[in-house]
C-alpha cells in the first residue's frame, strides 16, 4: 500500500479503543514492541480505568502531538453519589459516607449549571500532574500534603441523567486540560454530598471519534500482515 500512513519515515495517526486498566503508556510500549514502531507517542493521557478513544502518532506525525492534545474532547460515563475514595474512583477504596436523601433535581441541576462553562478547577491528587518535577500521584501514594493550583477549563456541555440515583449517567464535551475526576469531586461537594467515578469512556478528540478506533489485539493483528505483506513483496 502506498499511502502516506504506510510510509514509515512519515509515520501515521492511530486510533485505539484503550483496554481497561491499561495505561496510555503500556498502550504505546505495546505498540512499538509488536509492531516495531520506532517512535511512538500518545495525544491526551486516559487514567487506567478509563476507556475510550487514545490517539498515537508515530514516526514524524508525533510532532502532531501537541495539535491533537490541544483539540476538544468529548465523555461519558458514570458517577455516584454519597461516598468518596482518595482517586474520586475506583483505583482506591472508599474513604468516607455521605447523605444523598436531600439531593433533589433543583440540587442536581443546580450543580451541573455551575460546573459548566468557563470554571477553575484543582486537578486530583492521584494525577499526572508535575508539581515540584514529580508526577502528583506518586505524592499521592507517600501520604504527601500539596498545594496544587487552580487552572482555568471550558466544559461547553455537561449532560446528566439521573434515572439510577445516586448513580448519576452523564455527557461532557469540554477543553484540553479538563479533569473528569475533578468535576465528580465538585460535584458531589456541591450537592452537599460526595461522589466518585464509576466508569469514564473518551468517546472522541476533536473530529476523531471512538467509533473509528481500533480494538488493540486487531490492529496489531492487522499491521502484522501488512508488514509481513512488505516484506514479500
Amino acid at each position: 500500500m502506498n499511502t502516506e500512513n504506510n510510509i514509515p519515515d512519515e509515520g501515521e495517526v492511530i486510533l485505539i479503543d484503550k483496554p481497561l486498566t491499561w495505561t496510555s503508556f503500556d498502550v504505546a510500549n505495546k505498540l512499538k514492541r509488536a509492531c516495531k514502531f520506532k517512535k511512538i507517542g500518545h495525544a491526551g493521557t486516559l487514567d487506567p480505568l478509563a476507556t475510550g478513544l487514545l490517539i498515537l502518532c508515530t514516526g514524524k506525525k508525533t510532532k502532531q502531538i501537541d495539535t491533537y492534545q490541544a483539540q476538544e474532547k468529548e465523555y461519558t460515563g458514570t458517577f455516584v453519589l454519597g461516598k468518596t475514595t482518595p482517586s474520586v474512583d475506583l483505583e482506591t477504596e472508599f474513604d468516607a459516607e455521605y447523605p444523598t436523601a436531600h439531593i433533589t433535581p433543583e440540587v442536581l441541576e443546580n450543580a451541573r449549571l455551575q460546573l459548566t462553562g468557563m470554571i477553575e478547577q484543582i486537578p486530583p491528587i492521584y494525577s499526572a500532574v508535575r508539581v515540584d518535577g514529580e508526577r502528583l500521584y506518586k505524592k499521592a501514594r507517600r501520604g504527601e500534603v500539596v498545594e496544587i493550583k487552580k487552572r482555568s477549563v471550558e466544559v461547553s456541555l455537561f449532560e446528566i441523567e439521573s434515572q439510577h440515583f445516586p448513580a448519576i449517567d452523564f455527557r461532557i464535551i469540554c477543553s484540553k486540560g479538563t479533569y473528569i475526576r475533578s468535576m465528580v469531586r465538585d460535584f458531589g461537594q456541591l450537592a452537599g454530598s460526595g461522589a466518585y467515578l464509576k466508569t469514564l469512556c473518551r468517546t472522541r478528540i476533536g473530529a476523531f471519534e471512538l467509533s473509528n478506533a481500533w480494538n488493540l489485539t486487531d490492529f496489531i493483528h492487522q499491521k502484522r500482515v501488512e508488514l509481513k505483506l512488505e516484506v514479500d513483496e
